[in-house]
């Protein structure tokens, strides 16, 4: 991990205030993933959590269901890896210069 402990320890108020704004920004972040030509779109939240789905009704084949969940997996993994670095780049610069690994913000 390549920290000292007894500088974790000295700065741990400082890092439990940056964790907690951290974790009240999680609710405000926001990213959308899309598949099929947008088609399919997916929105995630900085807590992982699904907050909207539009899916076009050009998609919806009752004869080729398999192909609605691809673009719906497809979908949902673009926004999760478009949250994840929207996370990474927030938990950067409120972490500022206290080089907190990813792990201890959650990542």
């Amino acid at each position: 991990m390549g920290m000292n402990p007894m500088d974790l320890l000295k700065n741990f108020q400082n890092i439990q205030g940056k964790l907690a704004e951290f974790q009240s920004k999680l609710a405000e972040l926001e990213a959308t993933g899309t598949s099929g030509g947008d088609m399919v779109k997916i929105t995630l939240n900085g807590k992982l959590e699904m907050t909207g789905i539009r899916i076009s009704r050009d998609v919806v084949d009752p004869e080729d269901v398999q192909m609605l969940q691809d673009l719906i997996l497809a979908a949902f993994n673009d926004a999760f890896s478009k949250i994840k670095e929207k996370m990474k780049s927030e938990s950067s610069s409120i972490a500022g210069g206290l080089n907190i690994p990813p792990e201890f913000m959650g990542m």
